[in-house]
């Protein structure tokens, strides 16, 4: 290899490798040639390497890739092995190299949470001259990997996910993570693994939320949430929950819990699972009269505890207060005091880290940002007397 061809990147390396391989019919028209893979490990370069060299061949009309199938030499060469016109129309690529294309795939969304989220992806999307293509996963891990098989067959340039509650990551995730593909986590972190992650600093919110509560003279704090087992944005809420008391010398009756409400989960939000887990809200009030507060995990577990309370003949805030993470601001009475997250700053350093990713850069592998302590109307000073239900 001479110096001049050894100085230019490797992707033109491979590019002008494999054209001249057509040329010269190594490769027939019709003939698949190498895939991203293969080429990585004949060349020893990243998938994100051989990946751009295979684009510029597309792109030339060299080319034409088939998601899921492979690439293939155009059927459309003229006698002197070059593109004909027609080969070149047909192997014109939707959007130029310039233009990055990044899937995202998440549970769900909603005004409370995930809206801002999309709205800042997309607003990056557009000052990168980039597309975003969504796909929900309601939760379902099948459909997650699913999602990221499709988007990926679909010849993304990087992905952003939000992985789906109270599971183990998936086996897809693993191979991104093992492949070393330009992606980033929204909201989770993968615990003793290097992938790049985007959150709320949760711990500190729920610490500063709790001590709120503290201030107005609550103690008897009940917290209602999701199974908390490996989503690690409810844990660290949680954790913030039991460090705030313990700083201020308070006891977290954990008999004052309820940590299996599952009607909020997006697979399972429908009428008939919420007046079940409304009736078992209620249940648990009348069994600990002493709760003043409700710290419920996110906005549709305070909805629920909000329309329990005042069907037990509880006033709110007068008789019981209830925070949580996220509230839209026109959802009507009450406002909750909440914990706002920055959403649409999350989603669009996602969109920016997995395009640094994808050119080699090097992103923090942990990033939190902080939230913001919004009074609404739903709490207030400790009632005097404890109302019976």
């Amino acid at each position: 290899m001479s110096h001049e061809t050894s100085s230019k990147p490797m992707y033109e390396q491979i590019f002008e490798a494999l054209r001249e391989q057509i040329i010269s019919r190594k490769y027939a028209p019709g003939e698949r040639i190498p895939s991203e893979k293969e080429l990585g490990e004949a060349y020893n370069v990243s998938r994100i390497t051989s990946k751009k060299a295979l684009e510029m061949l597309t792109q030339h009309g060299y080319i034409v890739r088939q998601p899921g199938r492979g690439s293939f030499v155009s059927e459309h060469f003229g006698s002197e092995g070059t593109p004909t016109a027609a080969a070149q129309g047909a192997a014109k690529p939707r959007r130029s190299l310039g233009q990055p294309l990044i899937g995202l795939v998440m549970t769900d969304f909603g005004d409370s949470y995930g809206t801002g989220l999309i709205y800042g992806m997309e607003e990056a999307s557009r000052q990168h001259d980039g597309y975003l293509v969504l796909r929900r996963s309601l939760g379902v891990i099948a459909s997650e990997e699913e999602a990221i098989r499709g988007l990926l067959e679909l010849g993304v340039d990087g992905l952003i996910i939000f992985p789906a509650q109270g599971e183990y990551f998936n086996a897809e995730i693993l191979k991104l993570v093992i492949g070393q593909y330009p992606f980033v986590l929204l909201d989770r972190h993968l615990k003793g693994v290097s992938a790049s992650s985007i959150s709320t600093d949760n711990a500190a919110a729920a610490k500063r939320m709790i001590e709120y509560l503290f201030e107005l003279g609550h103690t008897r704090i009940s917290l209602l949430t999701t199974p908390p087992q490996d989503t690690t944005a409810i844990e660290e809420r949680i954790e913030g929950f039991i460090q705030a008391h313990a700083e201020n010398g308070i006891v977290a009756d954990r008999s004052l819990w309820m940590e299996q409400i599952t009607a909020t989960l997006p697979a399972a939000f429908v009428p008939e699972n919420k007046e079940k887990e409304k009736e078992n809200i209620k249940k648990h009030l009348r069994e600990h009269p002493e709760i003043t507060a409700l710290f419920a995990m996110e906005y549709n577990i305070a909805q629920l505890a909000y329309e329990a309370a005042r069907e037990s003949g509880l006033r709110v805030p007068e008789d019981v207060s209830i925070v949580c993470f996220d509230s839209p601001d026109y959802a009507g009475e009450p406002l909750f005091t909440h914990m706002r997250q920055k959403q649409e700053e999350m989603g669009r350093l996602a969109f920016e880290n997995v395009l640094k990713l994808r050119n080699g850069e090097s992103v923090p592998n942990k990033m939190l940002l902080d939230a913001e302590l919004i009074v609404g109307s739903s709490t207030g000073p400790v009632r005097k007397e404890q109302p019976s239900i």
